[in-house]
C-alpha cells in the first residue's frame, strides 16, 4: 500500500450518537458500553510536550492497539490485564477498572526528561537520588522508579512515592503491590526487548482496580509508553558520544524543539508536514516489526463510526 493514499483516512475523531460521548484522551477514546466493559478506540493522534498534533499519524492506532494486544500477552503471567478481545484494528473491548491516578515511570538511562532535568543541574527525580558525573543515555546502575501524577487536563507532574503515600493518592499495601508489579513488568519487557536486539530505556504503567484485583491498562511496551535503543552499538556510540538510535516518540519531540516549540506559553504549535507523517509511519511500523517479529500490514479502514456500530451493540444494555 503507498501509505500516501492512507493520509486523508487517519482516524482523528469517533462518534456515536446512540452511545454517550466518549472520554477522549490523547490518543484512545473510551466509550462505556455497559457497567463491566470498555470500547476503546486507538485513533491515530499523535501528541507531544502534552499538546496533540493538529496532524495524524497514519495507521498509528494499528499499530499501537496490535503492539500493544502482544506486549499484553508476554506478561500476562504477572498480573491480569483490562483486554477482553481485539475485533478490529484500532479497537480494543476492555473490562471497565477504575483507573488509578498515577502514571509508574521506570527509567533504566539517563534520557529524555530525567536527562534534561539533570542537565539543569538537579540531581534528584521524583524522590530519587541520580549519580554526578554521567553523560545523556548513560544507564543508571540500576532502574529508578519515578512516578508522575496522572491530569485529567493538562501537563502530568512528577511525584515522589512519598508525596503518593502523604497526600493519600494511593494506600501503603496498594503501592506496594504497584512497586512489585512494576518491577517485574520491567524486567520482562527489557528481556523482550533483549531478545530483539533492542533496550527497553524507559516506560511507563498504569494500573487500575478490577472487582478489587490490581489490573494493567491502558498499553504496555508500545513506541508510545516507552523508549528503545538498538543494542548493537549502543556502548560504542556513548564512548564516541555519537547520538544513539532510538525507537520512539523522543525523535517528534526533537523535530519539534527545532521548529521553537516544548508546550511553553507564547509558543506556536507546528503543523507536521505530510514527508515527515510518513516519516513517523516509517519508525512506528519498524518497531511493531522489530518487537513482533511480524512485517505490520496496514488495513485502510474508510468508516470507523459505522464499524465501531457493529463492534459495540453485543455489548449494549
Amino acid at each position: 500500500m503507498d501509505i500516501n493514499q492512507a493520509l486523508p483516512y487517519c482516524i482523528t475523531r469517533t462518534e456515536l450518537p446512540q452511545l454517550t460521548s466518549p472520554y477522549r484522551g490523547k490518543v484512545r477514546e473510551v466509550y462505556e458500553l455497559n457497567d463491566h466493559t470498555l470500547g476503546i478506540v486507538v485513533t491515530d493522534r499523535i501528541s507531544a510536550f502534552d499538546f496533540i498534533m493538529r496532524q495524524a499519524i497514519p495507521f498509528k492506532g494499528q499499530i499501537l492497539n496490535k503492539l500493544a494486544a502482544f506486549s499484553f500477552s508476554k506478561v500476562s503471567d504477572i498480573l491480569p490485564n483490562h483486554i477482553i478481545d481485539v475485533p478490529h484494528p484500532n479497537v480494543t473491548i476492555a473490562k471497565k477498572c477504575s483507573p488509578i491516578p498515577i502514571e509508574v515511570v521506570f527509567r533504566a538511562h539517563l534520557t529524555g526528561h530525567a536527562w534534561r532535568e539533570y542537565k539543569s543541574g538537579k540531581r534528584t527525580l521524583c524522590g530519587v537520588e541520580m549519580p554526578d558525573g554521567l553523560k545523556e543515555h548513560d544507564p543508571f546502575p540500576e532502574a529508578i522508579l519515578t512516578p508522575a501524577t496522572k491530569a485529567m487536563e493538562g501537563h502530568d507532574e512528577d511525584i515522589s512515592e512519598a508525596e503518593i503515600l502523604s497526600r493519600n493518592i494511593v494506600d501503603a499495601d496498594l503501592w506496594e503491590q504497584i512497586k512489585d508489579a512494576g518491577f517485574q513488568l520491567f524486567k520482562r519487557g527489557q528481556e523482550v526487548a533483549h531478545q530483539q536486539g533492542l533496550i527497553l530505556v524507559d516506560t511507563k504503567y498504569e494500573f487500575g482496580l478490577y472487582e478489587g484485583e490490581l489490573t494493567l491498562i491502558d498499553e504496555v511496551h508500545t513506541t508510545d509508553s516507552s523508549r528503545y535503543f538498538y543494542a548493537d552499538g549502543f556502548q560504542e556510540r556513548q564512548d564516541k558520544g555519537i547520538p544513539q538510535q532510538q525507537l520512539s516518540k523522543e525523535f517528534l519531540r526533537e523535530w519539534l524543539m527545532e521548529h521553537q516549540f516544548q508546550g511553553l506559553e507564547g509558543q506556536s504549535l507546528p503543523d507536521l508536514p505530510d514527508e515527515f507523517r510518513i516519516e513517523v509511519y516509517n519508525r512506528y511500523a519498524e518497531l511493531y516489526q522489530l518487537l513482533t517479529g511480524e512485517r505490520f500490514q496496514p488495513e485502510l479502514i474508510t468508516h470507523i463510526n459505522e464499524d465501531l456500530e457493529g463492534l459495540f451493540n453485543p455489548y449494549l444494555d
